[in-house]
């Protein structure tokens, strides 16, 4: 591998249509299949099928009330994160890291910078998220981070084919939520 790949500053940027094709390969690779499983952030164990596609990511690319994060470190795409403009906030989505990458403090760059974003391009003061709550190792990195339990629930779209094919019948989100700025 090359070295600039890992001693190279991560930098961003936010995500236009030439990036679509590798924020989804990115995205399919941390959550779902086989590669995943190289990382502590799969989904493989709860879900088979897609977790994006194309048309997902450029509609995320192409909206005024998203902005679509990418980290690349000389020049490779590494992270990726969707933030949204909400009535009461920022909603975070899709922060995904490539698996062979995680662990190495990418993840919580993204997290950051995200908030960054949300507080600077709409002074969001809040920023939530939802978690399928069986993730208990991701729920509490996002713990770790700041994020609070807020006791809200919301049902896993069953039978929605384009949140992935669940290999458990009792799959729920649960939401966290951290002030920022």
């Amino acid at each position: 591998m090359d070295d600039r790949a890992t001693t190279a500053p991560l930098e961003f940027h936010v995500a236009g249509d030439d990036d679509v094709a590798a924020v989804v390969a990115l995205v399919e690779s941390a959550y779902r299949g086989e590669s995943s499983r190289a990382g502590w952030t799969t989904e493989a164990h709860l879900l088979e099928g897609q977790r994006t596609d194309p048309a997902a990511v450029r509609e995320l690319v192409r909206s005024p009330d998203h902005v679509l994060l990418c980290a690349r470190r000389g020049g490779a795409l590494e992270g990726c994160c969707d933030v949204s403009r909400r009535a009461d906030g920022a909603y975070l989505a899709m922060l995904a890291v490539r698996p062979h990458r995680q662990r190495g403090g990418v993840g919580a760059a993204l997290l950051a910078e995200a908030e960054r974003t949300a507080a600077s391009a709409w002074g969001s003061r809040t920023v939530r998220l939802l978690v399928i709550s069986a993730r208990g190792e991701l729920l509490a990195w996002y713990r770790r981070r700041g994020y609070e339990l807020t006791g809200e629930t919301e049902p896993f779209p069953y039978g929605d084919e384009r949140f992935g094919v669940p290999r458990r019948d009792d799959l729920e989100f649960v939401e966290l939520r951290r002030t920022i700025g």
